[in-house]
């Protein structure tokens, strides 16, 4: 009996073992070894691998792009993200009510849902088309009337941060109102019953009910658009075919690491200390939204336990 426990115990030791080993090879060590990077002059195309410190980290808060491209990014994401998270809410409300009873709900979800399927290269080389120079936007413009001549859109930085915004958003809305409906439908129904018969109006049994039961997945949307906000890199950098952003009004954190490592005999400590500090901005934000988001106990239950 106590091999064949035993057998068991270790059989399952194997097939957790391709994600262990994936995980510290793939997962793990690419953080510590971007870490030991950060603190060296390691470069590409020459042998330096020397210890310098804080040198990197001292240069880059000194660098006023560096502080652009940090408050970029925190405007973009923020920007596509809170009206992208409204209407998800919206419509995962509207398509889980059973009052509405709205017709066709499935191929709803599926047209909300294509931008998603689409790559990030097409849809910037398709918005990069439409709004050059001798694009259909111009022409339409111009052989309309509206516009006496040509407009450079490419280098006009207010149309692209509203571009990257629109596509950014457009792209991810659909995903989150699949999961946010997912949520809501495994919400049992008796609760909303017993709110209802309690007296409680829609926006009563949507804030007392529905946003509680739904938190973890709330803590999931906002820590993993969270992630992928700090990481924006392809829609930006390809949306003006990787000749800058106009005035670096889209320049991101990853685009300026990109160009750190593009620069300089490719520098690798200096790209690395960039790394670096986009993951501990996302950490420290990550953490403070399971802080804040964290199901509290009610004091009277502390006070029975004190």
């Amino acid at each position: 009996m106590l091999r064949k426990k035993t057998f068991k115990l270790n059989y399952g030791y194997v097939f957790i073992a391709p994600f262990v080993i994936g995980f510290l090879l793939f997962g793990l060590y690419p953080v510590y070894n971007t870490l030991a990077l950060s603190f060296t002059n390691t470069t590409m195309l020459t042998r330096k691998d020397d210890f310098v410190g804080l040198d990197n980290f001292i240069r880059l808060f000194s660098d006023k792009t560096f502080l652009t491209a940090v408050t970029n990014t925190w405007e973009l994401w923020l920007m596509n993200f809170i009206p992208q998270l409204g209407i998800a809410m919206l419509l995962a409300v509207w398509f889980t009510n059973v009052r509405l009873k709205i017709k066709g709900v499935g191929i709803w979800r599926l047209l909300f849902f294509m931008p998603n399927l689409l790559m990030p290269a097409a849809i910037a080389a398709l918005y990069f088309s439409l709004f050059s120079y001798y694009g259909p936007v111009n022409q339409l413009m111009v052989r309309g009337g509206v516009y006496s001549e040509a407009i450079d859109f490419i280098r006009n930085k207010e149309v692209m941060r509203g571009l990257v915004v629109f596509i950014q958003w457009w792209m991810w809305f659909g995903w989150t109102a699949i999961i946010l409906m997912a949520a809501m439908s495994s919400i049992s129904l008796s609760l909303y019953e017993a709110a209802v018969i309690d007296g409680a109006r829609d926006f009563q049994v949507f804030r007392y009910v529905t946003m509680p039961l739904i938190k973890p997945v709330m803590i999931y949307i906002l820590v993993t658009s969270l992630v992928g906000g700090m990481q924006m890199f392809d829609i930006p950098y390809l949306l003006t075919d990787g000749r800058g952003s106009p005035a670096n009004s889209i320049l991101t954190n990853t685009i300026m690491m990109y160009m750190r490592f593009r620069s300089n005999e490719g520098h690798i400590g200096a790209s690395s200390a960039i790394g670096v500090m986009i993951f501990i901005m996302t950490s420290i934000v990550a953490l403070l939204i399971f802080f804040l988001l964290r199901d509290k106990e009610p004091k009277a239950v502390k006070e029975k336990e004190i």
